[in-house]
């Protein structure tokens, strides 16, 4: 077929016109990250636990007020949305960033080191933002920039949700991603897709991994409470001591993971991470408190773990004259990553990184509470690297040595760009 020389003209004009634009885009986001790097030193220095996320959310909304962003407050309590409309209509998608941090007293010597403390569980502790929070609301915050500058390569609209409580709510209260859907958060306009993303200690700057369908575990918080009777000290034949019960307790549990969970199929992870007993140093107590994590990515082997906890628990504390009940609670679904959708986007992160920097991994047994929106509308949840290259120890996420390089946090806000044009304009 032989083209008219007008429609050749037209066709140069407007791929030239689209490569001026993406030129433009990536001066944007270049241009942006120093800002981003100050925006995370002051979060960094300034941290807030879940739903306590006050004065996060009071920055994060006067930047996209600033912006010129239609902005929602308080929702989830202390959660904020953005919406930017594009100059053309079309399809909503949904950018994520979880804003709170952890009962963590930091050890790094930096210049923007926390050494904010505060009350949790009704201890005093330390304030840290120990999994790289303060990074993702950074990066959120530039991708908003920059996309409000090019609202022309937008067909549809951006909703902005910075999140409170990722960790977890403070017992008795609600809280996270469950709250803010429950509050609207997909709705007004409705979510047709949503991205997030995590940054991470251990893979190096520069590089995204990626898993499509279950990536991260499903976690389910447990409360053991054994009773026992309190005695002196000098009488443990007196009494029953749920102390030395919830030591036989615990190692029952592990052997549930390795003797009775079939690990060939999928990972599972039981962990008790706080034990509460007693008042003196010559005293049984009456009772003992403990609160772990089960973390599973196979509903068969979560059901056989929970109903064998629940056995053990009752018959250990039964065989030394004690009582013992487990109290649950879910905290997080299997994060599932769209299998359509991550098909779909899997060219955006690889334009964004480079082919040869995006690697396909296995499931963690992390738990991210990203997982309630998974559940409502399709999702894409990626991890970001994190670790100065040429570093061969990565301290652990939840630590006080956790350590985040601030050259990683472009690439977040480079993907995320491109991830949202591509969605909205295909």
């Amino acid at each position: 077929m032989k083209l008219q020389p007008f429609f050749l003209l037209f066709l140069f004009c407007s791929v030239s016109l689209f490569a001026q634009m993406d030129k433009k885009t990536l001066k944007d986001i270049n241009n942006i990250e120093n800002q981003v790097i100050e925006w995370r030193h002051y979060f960094h220095e300034n941290p807030e636990l879940s739903n306590r996320e006050f004065n996060t959310a009071k920055k994060i909304a006067k930047h996209l007020k600033d912006l010129g962003l239609e902005v929602k407050e308080n929702v989830a309590i202390t959660g904020v949305i953005g919406l930017l409309k594009g100059d053309l209509p079309g399809k909503v998608v949904a950018l994520r960033a979880d804003i709170d941090a952890l009962p963590v007293t930091e050890r790094n010597d930096l210049p923007f080191k926390s050494n904010v403390t505060s009350t949790f569980l009704g201890q005093e502790t330390g304030v840290m933002h120990a999994c790289g929070h303060d990074t993702h609301i950074a990066i959120l915050m530039g991708v908003a920039e920059v996309l409000s500058k090019n609202k022309h390569l937008l067909k549809g609209t951006v909703k902005f949700i910075f999140q409170p409580a990722e960790e977890g709510p403070p017992p008795g209260e609600e809280g996270g991603a469950k709250l803010m859907i429950k509050e609207g958060a997909l709705e007004n306009p409705k979510v047709d897709a949503i991205f997030g993303l995590h940054i991470g200690s251990d893979s190096p700057v520069g590089t995204i991994s990626y898993k499509p369908g279950g990536t991260m575990a499903a976690v389910e918080r447990f409360v053991v409470n054994v009773k026992g009777k309190q005695t002196h000290g000098s009488r443990p034949w007196g009494g029953v001591d749920p102390i030395y019960i919830s030591a036989k307790i615990i190692d029952g549990f592990q052997s549930i993971i390795s003797r009775e969970s079939p690990l060939t199929t999928e990972a599972a992870v039981i962990t008790v991470g706080k034990i509460t007993s007693g008042v003196r140093f010559n005293i049984i107590p009456e009772s003992a408190e403990m609160i772990g994590t089960v973390r599973t990515l196979d509903p068969k082997m979560r059901e056989l773990i929970m109903r064998r906890m629940n056995e053990m628990a009752r018959d250990i504390a039964k065989a030394y004259g004690g009582s013992a009940t487990i109290d649950w609670q879910s905290n997080t679904l299997v994060t599932y990553n769209d299998l359509e959708l991550t098909k779909q986007m899997l060219p955006s992160l690889e334009a964004a990184a480079g082919k040869q920097n995006v690697k396909l991994v296995k499931a963690t047994t992390g738990g991210e509470d990203f997982s309630y929106f998974q559940e409502e509308v399709p999702g894409l949840y990626f991890f970001l690297g994190g670790m100065t290259p040429g570093n061969k120890e990565a301290f652990p996420h939840h630590t006080p040595d956790f350590k985040i390089d601030d050259s990683g946090m472009l690439l977040g806000v480079k993907s995320f760009v491109q991830l949202t044009i591509d969605y909205l304009n295909n």
